[in-house]
């Protein structure tokens, strides 16, 4: 997925140079994909400490990798950068600064000098036409469940018509999306979520329960997840400031 969107990205940006570029909620795939655009430098912020010492032993070259928050003003301040990504970071905030998005766009507004990307996903829909679109939002639920019971917060999405609401101080200049197609990578990742969450989790039966069934719905998924699962959008936003 994210793939897609990247590429739609480069396309956008044709062959003007990405100079300077922040990635503002980064992870190891929008890291290396930015690091083989030939940008001047590219500074990577996260708020995992563990994301930080992964990132920056593992993806090269990075320029630095940042262990911070974007509801500390002191942040990056005085720093600006032509290209400042925000790859699925609206979603994710909600597990590093709760009920901080719909600040995230003004806060991020003196440290963009050239253009915000932004990269979202609209929130799943309740129901779905198709068996394989139930078994998604099936995975989707579960998830969270599991999520929930291990006493964690869960990404909360935003949808496209919300960004750009919020984006007061911005000339949005283009804005596309695309329909998501989920793979057995997918499907994976996400019930192996589930069981890493189960570790938490005092009650053993209940354990036990939920093991068997994430296993279950795992092997009901993956025969569709090859033909691929079709559910949902994802977007982009390009702004520039006002």
């Amino acid at each position: 997925m994210a793939d897609r969107l990247f590429a739609s990205l480069e396309r956008y940006r044709g062959d003007r140079p990405w100079g300077t570029v922040l990635d503002a909620g980064t992870g190891e795939h929008s890291l290396r994909w930015l690091s083989t655009l030939g940008p001047e430098s590219v500074t990577a912020l996260t708020g995992s400490a563990a994301r930080q010492r992964k990132l920056e032993t593992q993806v090269r070259p990075v320029d630095e990798v940042v262990l911070g928050n974007w509801s500390d003003p002191a942040l990056f301040h005085g720093r600006s950068w032509d290209v400042v990504l925000c790859d699925y970071l609206l979603g994710a905030l909600d597990g590093f600064a709760p009920y901080f998005q719909d600040r995230l766009f003004q806060r991020l507004r003196p440290h963009v000098s050239g253009e915000l990307m932004i990269v979202g996903m609209e929130p799943l829909p309740d129901q779905a036409d198709t068996e394989a679109g139930r078994t998604a939002l099936e995975i989707d639920r579960l998830r969270d469940a599991c999520i929930k019971l291990a006493g964690h917060r869960c990404y909360r999405e935003f949808p496209r018509e919300w960004v750009l609401r919020h984006l007061d101080g911005f000339d949005v200049v283009e804005s596309w999306s695309m329909p998501i197609i989920y793979r057995e990578r997918w499907v994976n990742g996400q019930l192996d979520v589930c069981v890493r969450k189960l570790a938490y989790l005092r009650d053993e039966e209940l354990r036990g329960t939920l093991a068997a069934h994430i296993e279950a719905l795992r092997e009901r998924a993956l025969p569709m997840a090859k033909q691929g699962i079709e559910v949902g959008e994802d977007y982009v936003v390009i702004a520039r400031p006002a």
